[in-house]
């Protein structure tokens, strides 16, 4: 596992050769919650309810695509604040409320129409570069999407603090007040070396927490699954990956929770490089309790392990609960059956797509892919084929979401936010908004806003 600027650049020869041969719920028995929202009859709550953004990619399967906002159209700077930190994640959007966590460990609310800070909340101590084992955040705060839970009002954020420790907190979305706080018990029993990127999720009571390794893959770390009870209380439910070393889960999408409450995750290359078959490299179905129930990998896991071609460089797509189409740094795309993962060389078929980093966007049948370097792509699986519907230009590429009748993909290394057209791939308007922006970065969608985490904290920029 590669996952880092570095990692992207040495790879951009590879995309270009693969893009030019590519043608064709609820928590049962808890407290109420001392800040509740609105009932969903009042204004706030249904003036809201098309245009929360309470997770990655908006809900639980990850999808990207939010119905109901106004039309799309020219793109022009609403506001921009200064957090002082990065902020890699998905900013939320809960009513009037944008939440934001930097990697300075430092959690922020800020108002949806202006930007002005209405509260901070700091929540750990993050990791200088110069302490870490290896890697490239400097400093390492909280780099993964939070996730925000209706049922008690909180946000969850997971914070990097001080070299070992990775702490969950719950944050009253009213205040900022940390309610509930509990250490993630690391499953590879290696937590130095341990990075949590992959989005939260939330599903079963229970918060769900990926980790990978740091940048340049130094350590004995293994991919893992962690399950926290929202409550802060009870039994942590874990998975990790049966491989020696590495399997790192760490996609910026995190975990896809199918409305089964089935959760899927993707990992990347692993120590063993032969048979037996070690579980890395591949697509990994999970009960609530992360019991693993599937799983699919290609036949050529070993090669993939062996020259660090993760399958796991982006989150499972899930479509319509009944397929999956995932995407690694191979360039090859692999349309599987959800509900029956096939296990090795189990796919239902293959096809060159490109190299894919991130979170897809999904309506229907067709999958909007993260393309790295090669420009965004279109991809219909209708009749569990894999066809290449449009290519966006090459600039084009990072993770999609779709809102108002157009495509949003913000660029880390051009600083631009482009909107496009979804059944062309034409760029319909863009704005540049930073110099660069974080690797990962995927917009927020909210009303006619659209919302974007930079190297400093985040923009808003009006798109209808």
């Amino acid at each position: 596992m590669v996952p880092q600027r570095r990692a992207l650049a040495g790879i951009t020869a590879l995309a270009a050769v693969l893009a030019a041969g590519c043608s064709s719920s609820g928590h049962p028995g808890r407290p109420p919650s001392p800040t509740p929202r609105p009932p969903a009859s009042s204004p706030a709550a249904a003036g809201a309810a098309l245009t929360d953004w309470p997770t990655y990619h908006q809900n639980a399967r990850r999808t990207g695509n939010v119905p109901g906002l106004p039309a799309a159209g020219p793109l022009s700077l609403a506001w921009s604040t200064s957090l002082g930190g990065e902020v890699a994640g998905q900013p939320l959007i809960i009513g009037g409320t944008v939440v934001a966590a930097t990697e300075q460990d430092t959690v922020y609310a800020l108002s949806r129409a202006t930007g002005k800070i209405l509260w901070r909340t700091s929540v750990g101590r993050p990791l200088p570069l110069a302490d870490q084992p290896c890697g490239n955040l400097d400093p390492l705060g909280i780099t993964s999407t939070p996730v925000y839970d209706p049922a008690d009002g909180l946000v969850y954020v997971v914070a990097q603090d001080g070299a070992t420790s990775h702490v969950l907190d719950g944050l009253r979305l009213s205040d900022g007040q940390v309610v509930v706080r509990r250490d993630i018990p690391a499953p590879d029993h290696q937590p130095a070396y341990d990075q949590q990127r992959g989005a939260l999720a939330l599903t079963d009571g229970h918060i769900y927490v990926v980790f990978g390794g740091h940048y340049g893959d130094c350590g004995p770390y293994i991919g893992s699954v962690v399950g926290v009870p929202a409550s802060g209380r009870g039994t942590i439910w874990s998975y990790r990956v049966p491989t020696p070393k590495q399997g790192g889960i760490w996609a910026a999408a995190g975990p896809v929770v199918a409305a089964s409450g089935t959760i899927y995750v993707s990992s990347g290359n692993g120590g063993r490089f032969g048979p037996p078959y070690d579980g890395s490299d591949s697509v990994i179905e999970l009960t609530p309790q992360l019991r693993r129930i599937g799983v699919f990998a290609p036949a050529d896991w070993a090669y993939l392990s062996r020259n660090d071609l993760d399958l796991g460089s982006m989150s499972p797509a899930l479509i319509g609960d009944g397929r999956i189409l995932q995407v690694g740094k191979s360039g090859v795309g692999y349309l599987v059956n959800a509900t029956h993962l096939g296990g090795v060389g189990g796919e239902l078929t293959q096809a060159p797509v490109c190299v894919a980093f991130g979170g897809a966007a999904i309506s229907g049948s067709t999958v909007y892919v993260p393309c790295f370097g090669s420009g965004l792509a279109a991809v219909d699986t209708a009749g569990d084929r894999i066809t290449i519907v449009w290519r966006s230009q090459s600039a084009v590429w990072g993770s999609p979401v779709l809102g108002g009748g157009a495509l949003f993909v913000a660029q880390p290394y051009d600083g631009n936010l482009y909107e496009v057209a979804p059944t062309t791939g034409k760029v319909a308007h863009a704005l540049h908004i930073a110099s660069r922006l974080p690797d990962f970065v995927s917009p927020s969608l909210s009303g006619a806003l659209v919302l974007v985490g930079t190297l400093d904290g985040v923009v808003a920029v009006r798109g209808a």
